[in-house]
């Protein structure tokens, strides 16, 4: 099988390789069939094509794109510049794409610019998503209860549908929880790979990162731990064995 290029813009270790480990469990991701870039330490490799790759996998980053360019550290931009860089190839040619969380506002932004903190922002916490219609039709989203619990922590939203896309799943507090553009390229607003283990990662070490009051950190973990989230999972099984294409033989 081609590799699945897996972006990474975490720019803290510890949450960095929690997240390139469990987007290679939950994806049935052996090391041979994925290239991980880590977006805060490298540029993107020197001649890349995506023909030598089945897909593309982006995670989530403590970054916003709806921030306006001086509020952005250098570290931020030059990293949300080498993913959206991508985009234009990967939306033209309709090439396999799964964005999570900040991958749904790279892909949103790209297309129509509607993410902003204006509305839809989620706690660090679960959000109760229910699969649309087209959800339910969709190959991705195959095996999905129509409702399920996932983990979410996230201070800015798409806003509205961008144009060519569709919408799959949804929840009360964030309308776009996951969307599709053309028949290949996908994101949610969710986290597909994070289970209470991952997500506990990830408390304590954006505690002070204005995502929750500090003090919170530990009713959180608590929280995390006993939520049933399993189901969001499912995606990223059904992502890389859609797309997993055979390499030369």
């Amino acid at each position: 099988m081609k590799p699945f290029l897996i972006l990474q813009l975490r720019p803290e270790a510890e949450a960095a390789d929690a997240e390139f480990k469990a987007i290679c469990a939950k994806g049935s991701l052996g090391p041979e069939d994925a290239k991980r870039v880590r977006l805060d330490q490298e540029a993107l490799p020197e001649g890349l094509s995506l023909d030598d790759y089945s897909g593309v996998i982006v995670g989530g980053g403590p970054g916003c794109v709806s921030d306006a360019p001086g509020e952005k550290s250098l570290q931020e931009a030059r990293i949300e510049a080498a993913v959206l860089s991508l985009m234009p190839e990967i939306t033209q040619r309709d090439f396999p794409f799964m964005g999570c969380c900040y991958g749904i506002g790279i892909l949103g932004h790209y297309l129509s610019g509607n993410v902003s903190k204006a509305q839809y922002g989620e706690p660090v916490g679960t959000s109760d998503c229910t699969l649309t219609d087209a959800g339910q039709e969709d190959p991705v989203c195959k095996g999905l209860p129509e409702r399920f619990e996932a983990f979410v922590g996230h201070k800015e939203a798409v806003q509205s549908l961008p144009r060519g896309c569709a919408h799959l799943v949804s929840s009360p507090s964030c309308p776009f929880q996951m969307i599709r553009f053309g028949e290949n390229v996908y994101a949610t607003q969710f986290h597909p790979e994070a289970d209470g283990a991952e997500f506990e990662t990830r408390i304590r070490i954006y505690r002070h990162k204005g995502y929750f009051p500090p003090e919170e950190a530990e009713t959180l973990i608590k929280m995390v731990h006993a939520a049933d989230v399993h189901a969001p999972e499912v995606i990223l099984r059904n992502f890389v064995r859609r797309y997993g294409q055979a390499g030369a033989a």
